[in-house]
This record gives structure tokens, C-alpha cells and sequence, in this order.
């Protein structure tokens, strides 16, 4: 079926006054006595394209107006009567390409985030999440430039494991078996299992990038990652995409260089590549969203020691809903309390208590502290985990029989300590987390097509 794209009616100078073939679905649609007008969208532009019926010429129009309806539209295409600097098409022949009822349930109403959520086929032909997955696009895309462009290596990671890379246990389990009376024990199950032994989705390719990096220097994953982790917060989903760079001879300042550039790198892509998007989120999401993002790539991250957060959160005089002490695991409304109201900017606050921290991470000369870091930003809270990974294979051991891990699930990893270990470091940074900082949208679940929660698979 040729036809042409509605972005490149909107851009293509060329196509005025030439006979033009489009196709799309009907967004809205008005009739009067002599005129009748359609507003066309077909997924490549946020922008609807007006049609423009001439009654006389077209007397059965019915099935043409009808919202959700998909048309062929062939005429010509002309400036707008009404709409400065934009085109429209004076319509000579419509089909009908597939009918929609009167129970399509997008009406020209304005719904809700949460109602669309019950419709995730159908929520996409919205503007809202026209425009948001257009971004999350542009953002990928983007993030595969810049580690392209530095020599970092693409790696893909098994997302199948049997190891947990964040040691808390929240993992999917991978089984053939399936429920069963047959087993006197676990290490039964597992051994009678597909692999022979416990599996699970990788919550991270982290633990297989450092191996990668061992021998490329510089790696970066992207794909999805699973935790199950039961939490219905606006910040979590069950699968979700992931970016994991890893660097051999980077310490911690070298990775938190990596992970400024890169955020700002996307930053830009987005304000470059999608104005009408950000404009459509600038004034119905986060009034002043564009000036932010502005301000953002114009000015350096902050940096603050975990210490000195917990001391600014002790002095604030605020009331939390989460009592401040040292030793605590931050909570959103203290990531948001510094990063909002504190440093007014994007922060990395760093060297976190190794006691709440990961056992893989670089353990400071005080003792307490390891080597690690996250990037909290207004409006979100965190959206990097990043640390210098601990390269001394005694203090790694130490750390993860402390925890009462199962080393042998671990044996590779330990591995690299033993043979030509190095300084090295890398991150994290979760896609749906800074499309929502970009977009102003406040609910992860509204910036991924599908959302997988707690008790939701639909």
C-alpha cells in the first residue's frame, strides 16, 4: 500500500499542491452541514493531519467518522484555511482500511492514567503514550550512540541465571517442573530441574558484563531485568529495561564522570529530537519540564557524602514519614528532600554504609563505607546505582560469606579476582526511570508498554 508517512506531509515542502495518498486512524472528527473534518494520525508524528470533506463531492461520510476507525485518504494537499504555517488534505476518495464500533472505548474525553491502564492495547493511540514511547525510542537509540561512540563494547547477557547479582533474593524462578508432591527437598527439585540446579531471570547482567570487561576493558549491556520484587510504588515494575556499563581501570570518580555524561547526553538527544513531545509533557505533566532539562545539561552534577545527607536530613526540621540515622537506608522522600530541596540539581551521593549495600562493592579504608554511589534527581530519586566493584579477592569472600551466600553459585565471578584482577567500576541506570524524568510522567507504569506488577500481567 504506498503511501506516505504523516510526519513527512508535515515536513516535506515539496508535497504542496501534489496529490498525496496517507493512511491512519481517526482521532477526532467534527461534521457540519456542507464540511466535515477528520484528524488523522498514523504513529509517526505526534502531530494529527487534518482532512478535509467536501459533502457535496461525498455524501455517505458515517463510517469515515467514526473515532479509532483506520482510513486511506488519497486528495491534495494544501495549506490550512485555518492553522498557521500547517497543511491539511481536501479529501477526493476515503476508504475504509478496518471499522471501529461505538464501544471503542477512546472517546474524545480526556482519560485518566489510571483508566488507560486497564486498556494497555489500546492506550498507546492516545497522545499521551504516542508521545512517551516516542521518546523512550529516541532514548534508546541514543544510549547505544553514546557507548558506540566511546568504544564501548555492546554485550548480551544470559537473562537466564544462577546467580543473584544483589544478593536480596527477590528473582523469578526458572523451573520445567512446575508445582510438585514428588520431591523430599529443594536440592531434589533443582537437581531433577531443566538446568539441574536452581534458576532464575537475571535481576542484572552486571556479574556477566565484569567478565566481559576483564577482557574488552570497556562493555555495556541494555535489556530487560526482573525482580520480584513486591512493591507497588509510582518507581517499580517487575521487568523493566536496564543499562549496565562496566569499565576496567576506572575507579569511582572515573565511572561517576561516565554516568554524568551520559545522562546529559540523553538529555540533549530528547530536547534535539523530540520538541513537540517535550512541549505536549511541558504543558500537560510537568509545567517547566523544558527549562529544567535545559538547566540540567548546563550545569554540573552535585556530589555529597551519605554522612553529610544524613547529617542535612537530621538539621532540616522536616517531619519524615522514615527516621533519619546513620546507618539507614534512604527512602524516596529523603532522595527527593536532597536532590529537590537541598542541592536543587541532580546529586551523587556516595560511600553508603557497606552494611546496606551490595556485597560486590569496593570496601573504603574507613571500614564502613564502600565505594558507591547514586544519582538522585528531582522529581524521581534515584535513577543510577554505580560503585567501584571490589577487585581484592579476600575482602570479596569476606563480604559475600558474611552475607551466607552459596560461593559456589558464584565460582566465575570469584574467579576474576584470581587471575589479573583490576581496578574497575560501572552502573546502572534504569530506561524507565529517566524516561520519566525527561517526560515529567510520574508513574513508571505509564512509561512502558506493558507494566508487569504485582498481581498484574494483562
Amino acid at each position: 500500500m504506498k503511501h506516505i508517512d504523516i510526519y513527512k506531509i508535515f515536513e516535506d515542502k515539496d508535497l504542496l499542491d501534489t496529490q498525496v495518498v496517507v493512511c491512519g486512524w481517526v482521532r477526532t472528527s467534527r461534521d457540519s452541514k456542507n464540511m466535515a473534518f477528520i484528524e488523522l494520525n498514523d504513529g509517526t508524528t505526534l502531530k494529527h493531519l487534518q482532512i478535509v470533506i467536501d459533502k457535496a463531492q461525498m455524501s455517505d461520510i458515517t463510517e469515515f467518522m467514526k473515532l479509532g476507525t483506520s482510513l486511506k485518504v488519497s486528495g491534495k494537499l494544501v495549506k490550512s484555511a485555518v492553522a498557521q504555517d500547517s497543511v491539511e488534505i481536501n479529501a477526493e476518495n476515503i476508504e475504509v482500511l478496518g471499522v471501529c464500533p461505538p464501544e471503542y472505548p477512546l472517546q474524545k474525553k480526556r482519560h485518566t492514567l489510571e483508566y488507560l491502564r486497564t486498556i494497555p492495547h489500546l492506550r498507546v493511540r492516545t497522545n499521551t503514550f504516542n508521545a512517551v514511547l516516542r521518546v523512550r525510542s529516541v532514548v534508546s537509540a541514543c544510549i547505544h550512540e553514546f557507548f558506540q561512540a566511546r568504544r564501548f563494547t555492546y554485550i548480551h547477557t544470559p537473562l537466564i541465571t544462577a546467580s543473584d547479582c544483589e544478593g536480596a533474593g527477590e528473582m523469578f524462578k526458572v523451573t520445567t517442573i512446575g508445582y510438585s508432591n514428588d520431591y523430599k527437598t529443594e536440592e531434589d527439585y533443582n537437581a531433577d530441574d531443566f538446568f539441574g540446579r536452581r534458576a532464575a531471570l537475571s535481576v542484572s547482567g552486571q556479574l556477566e558484563g565484569e567478565v566481559a570487561a576483564m577482557a574488552l576493558g570497556k562493555i555495556y549491556t541494555f535489556g530487560p531485568s526482573f525482580r520480584a520484587e513486591k512493591s507497588n510504588t509510582p518507581r517499580h515494575v517487575a521487568e523493566f529495561w536496564h543499562v549496565e556499563p562496566e569499565v576496567a581501570f576506572a575507579e569511582l570518580p572515573d565511572i561517576i564522570e561516565i554516568a554524568e555524561d551520559l545522562i546529559k547526553h540523553i538529555i540533549n538527544s530528547v530536547l534535539e529530537k523530540c520538541p513537540q513531545e517535550l512541549d505536549f509533557f511541558d504543558r500537560l505533566f510537568e509545567k517547566g519540564l523544558i527549562e529544567k532539562l535545559k538547566a540540567v545539561v548546563s550545569n554540573d552534577f552535585a556530589v555529597m557524602t551519605y554522612t553529610e545527607a544524613i547529617d542535612v536530613l537530621k538539621k532540616s526540621g522536616k517531619e519524615f514519614q522514615y527516621p533519619v540515622e546513620w546507618g539507614c537506608d534512604l527512602q524516596t522522600e529523603h532522595e527527593r528532600y536532597i536532590s529537590e530541596e537541598v542541592c536543587k540539581r541532580p546529586v551523587f551521593l556516595t560511600d553508603y554504609p557497606k552494611e546496606i549495600k551490595s556485597f560486590y562493592m569496593k570496601q573504603n579504608a574507613d571500614g564502613k563505607t564502600v565505594a558507591a554511589t547514586d544519582l538522585l534527581v528531582p522529581g524521581v530519586g534515584e535513577i543510577i546505582g554505580c560503585s567501584e566493584r571490589e577487585a581484592d579477592l579476600d575482602k570479596l569472600l569476606d563480604a559475600m560469606q558474611k552475607r551466607g551466600m552459596n560461593l559456589q553459585d558464584y565460582e566465575h565471578y570469584i574467579a576474576l579476582r584470581r587471575f589479573g584482577s583490576v581496578p574497575h567500576s560501572g552502573f546502572g541506570l534504569g530506561l524507565e526511570r529517566i524516561i520519566m524524568y525527561v517526560t515529567g510522567v510520574q508513574n513508571i507504569r505509564d512509561v512502558i508498554l506493558y507494566p508487569r506488577t504485582v498481581g498484574n500481567i494483562s
